[in-house]
Formats: C-alpha cells, structure tokens, sequence
C-alpha cells in the first residue's frame, strides 16, 4: 500500500506536480500551466486513460454558450438545486455552487485556449436533470474525450511521464509533501521533488477491501471502472491528517450488457424502455436513476435484467460509440416477434405480453406506474421487432474521498488545511452524497473538470503564479 516518507532533498523540483493522467489531471495540468506554472504530469498506465475514458464522456454544465445557442436557460442556483435535490442534500453547499459555477466557463475555456470541442446532448433529458446540459465531445465517448484533452496537454508543451507509478509522497513534519516517489515498471524507482501536489488519481474502486469496507453492497458486482483506482489518494490524505468523506457515496450503472460487458446507454430508458426481471416484470422506477438501478438490478433473481425497447430506441442507441460497439459484438438482440422475446428471456409470452400493456398502458395514462414512473414523456414501445440486452449492475466510480475547500485545497477534520497539497475529481470527495441514490447523472466528470481547473490555478497560485 502507498506509503508517507520523511522529507529528503531531490536532484530535480517541479513547482506543481499532478498525480493522473485522466480527464481532471490533464485540465489541472493545462489550468496550472495557463497560470504560469510549470507543471508535470505523473500517470501509471503507458497511455493516460483512467476512468475517463471508460465513461461515456458526458460533462454536465450550466451557462454555457452551446446551452444559449438553442434558447436553453440555466442559471448556476438551478444547476446547484439538481444537485443537491439528487444528493438529498448531503453535498456541501458551498463546494456545490462552487463546482456548478465553474463547469460553464471552465468548458469555454478548454474550446478556446486549447482546442477542444464540444457539443450539447438534445431530445432528452437525462435523470435528475432540469434542462438539458450534458456536453461531450462529438464522437460521445469518454475515450475521445481523455486523447483530445492529452494532444492539447503535449501541445501546450506539458510533460507528461507515462508508466510512472507514484508509490509514495515524501512530506515535512507539517504535512507539506515536498516529492513523490515513482515505481518503474523495470523495478527501479525514482525521487521527483515538488512545490505544490494535485492529487487526481480518481478514486478507490479498483481496491476491494476497500470497496468491502465502505461499500459492501458492491463487493461481488462486476466493476467497470479502472483497475489503477485504487484508492491511494485517500490513503495518502489521511497519513497526513486529512479528512474523507462520503465514502459510501459512489456511481454505479444498472445497463451493463452481460456478459460483454459492454455499457448500454441509459437514454433507451429515458425515451421509453423498459427493464424486465428474468420473471418477465419491472421492478423499479426507471428513471430515478441509473445508478442507483445498479442495486435494484443486483437485487433482482441472478441480479440480471433485460432492456426491452423498439427499433425507434435502437436507432437512438446508434448514436453512441459504447453502444454501437456491444451491437457488433452481438449483445443487442433483434427479434420479430413478441413470442421470440419472450424466449430470448425465457419465460411465457403472456408474461411479457402483460408487462409490455402495462406500460402502453401508463404512457397513455390509462394507468398508473406503480413504481412512480412517468411514462407519458416518451413514446410507448413500438414492436416488432423488439431489442433485448441481457443486463446487470456494476460499480462505476467511487464518489467518496478527501475533504476540500472550494480552492480544491485538502482539508484536516478541524477543516485547516494541508500546506500544498490540492485534490479533484475521485480523489476528492464528490457531490453525491453518502450512498449510491445521490449521484446526479454525470457528477465524476463535473468535477473532474471544474475541480481539474480550479485546483491547477490554485496550485499555481501557491507557489507564486
């Protein structure tokens, strides 16, 4: 496990140094280096990626100039209100506003001083969500997301040290961390001093006895995150005295094709699908959430379900690389008739018949969900031919981890601060609240990217730029 080391004197310093190649550690990296700083980045894995760029890469953000091109209003207080309505109130307020406030211009920002592009998801809404505000970049994937922001990180002249594995942080006896110390894949290791530390090596998933302990409902769910999340940035905070929060909190996914494991975007469900149990029935209010889905899947018999939809959903799901790609590997499932379905999942065609009227039923209000859904804000489902994917629940992301102001500096349990050292994205705690239920649609890359840029300034400006 990653170690604290006593102070020592290093050969080279870099004035602001950052832990992860991710989407946070990429913009801290760019954010830090705008500042006047210069900066290195330290990442693991040969080619920077992390949970970023397993996601689908959506980034929601409010105020922004792709949100006002389309006559979308969303002021920073309705941004900070889905949020917390989400989280039931568990997010710290200020960090909320903080986060909300810099997601617009911080997504401005990485269009016009570096390059990047964006485009803002239309035709639907995605859970917990009042207007529409999901960005990403134009292929939609989190992959396209993670290499763009690392061309323009090498483009701006950034070292980025790849196969660096930080395996310790050297400090003072106030707790400021003068270097770091780095494991090579060859078995040597190197020492690389510091004046400043964003830590942004996200979150702790990939670790299970640390999932065991704080989040024992998803100890044997499959993880779909990055096995590297193994949780050092929290280990690290707390030898120094820091605080962690949350930890219970976490994103998890109820759409995940079994067994390709490949995601299957949450928007079939958002425009009319449906998940049945092996038994032919729903079992839930699918638009409470996806990730909180994740349990309600697991919950069901084998913990699986299936996603039934139409071709108009189908062709919705198209527009997706994550889903395109668990077509062709054959976990979309094509049938021509209602009897075909109920043979895919493996029970009567009257059973399914029976769920599919129910919820034709709710969408033309002959009735009610009895789970709470409004299926009145989608077409009903349209077959044949209908789709099925066979489904189960994951764990995505943690969202709990290391207490920090609204300058992304970490924080000791009495709330003063560690001399130099910052925290963004999974390594810092999120906004989501202690449990799974808390998590807003796209709140990891809401601070990957508002934290990644507010804690490379301040990084910068600690250490006199």
């Amino acid at each position: 496990m990653s170690r604290i080391r006593v102070n020592r004197t290093f050969e080279v310093t870099v004035p602001v140094l950052v832990i992860g190649g991710g989407a946070c550690g990429l913009i801290a990296a760019l954010a830090a280096h705008d500042a006047g700083a210069e900066v290195m980045v330290l990442e693991r894995d040969v080619i920077p990626s992390g949970s970023t760029a397993l996601s689908s890469g959506l980034i929601p953000a409010c105020s922004t100039r792709w949100q006002r091109a389309i006559g979308v209003a969303d002021p920073v207080r309705q941004f900070t209100a889905d949020i917390q309505a989400k989280a039931k109130g568990e997010a710290d307020p200020e960090l909320a506003q903080a986060v909300a406030a810099a997601s617009g211009p911080a997504l401005e920002w990485l269009a016009d001083s570096h390059g990047q592009a964006f485009v803002l998801l239309e035709g639907f809404l995605y859970p917990g969500h009042a207007v529409l505000r999901m960005h990403a970049h134009p292929d939609k994937t989190g992959a396209a997301l993670v290499a763009s922001l690392l061309e323009a990180t090498v483009a701006a002249g950034i070292g980025v040290v790849t196969s660096a594995h930080v395996t310790a942080l050297y400090c003072g006896p106030d707790g400021r961390v003068t270097g770091v110390e780095i494991a090579r894949p060859d078995g040597t290791t190197d020492a690389l001093g510091c004046e400043a530390l964003v830590l942004a090596c996200s979150g702790f998933g990939g670790n299970p006895t640390m999932v065991a302990r704080h989040i024992p409902e998803m100890t044997d769910a499959l993880y779909f995150g990055h096995t590297g999340n193994q949780g050092d940035a929290v280990v690290w905070g707390e030898a120094l005295g820091a605080e962690a929060l949350h930890m219970g909190g976490y994103q998890g996914h109820g759409s995940v094709a079994t067994p390709h494991g490949a995601l299957i975007t949450w928007a079939i469900m958002m425009q009319g699908g449906i998940q049945l149990n092996i038994e032919g029935r729903r079992f839930s209010n699918e638009h409470e959430g996806y990730s909180e889905q994740s349990v309600k899947v697991l919950a069901q018999p084998g913990g699986i379900a299936w996603n039934v939809y139409d071709e108009r959903m189908h062709q919705l799901g198209l527009e997706f690389a994550d889903y395109r790609g668990a077509d062709a590997a054959g976990a979309v499932r094509r049938v021509d008739t209602l009897e075909a379905l109920a043979e895919m999942i493996g029970i009567p065609a009257t059973t399914v018949a029976k769920s599919l009227k129910a919820a034709a039923d709710h969408a033309a209000t002959r009735s009610n969900c009895p789970f709470g859904r409004d299926f009145t804000t989608a077409p009903a489902i349209q077959g044949p031919p209908y789709f099925g994917v066979k489904v189960t629940g994951a764990l995505f992301h943690t969202q709990g981890g290391l207490s920090i102001d609204v300058s992304a500096r970490v924080l000791r349990g009495d709330r003063s601060t560690l001399p130099n050292l910052f925290a963004g994205g999974g390594a810092a705690v999120g906004l989501s609240g202690s449990s799974v239920y808390g998590y807003l649609s796209g709140n990891g890359l809401l601070t990957a990217v508002s934290l990644g840029r507010i804690a490379g300034e301040a990084a910068a400006k600690s250490v006199g730029h």
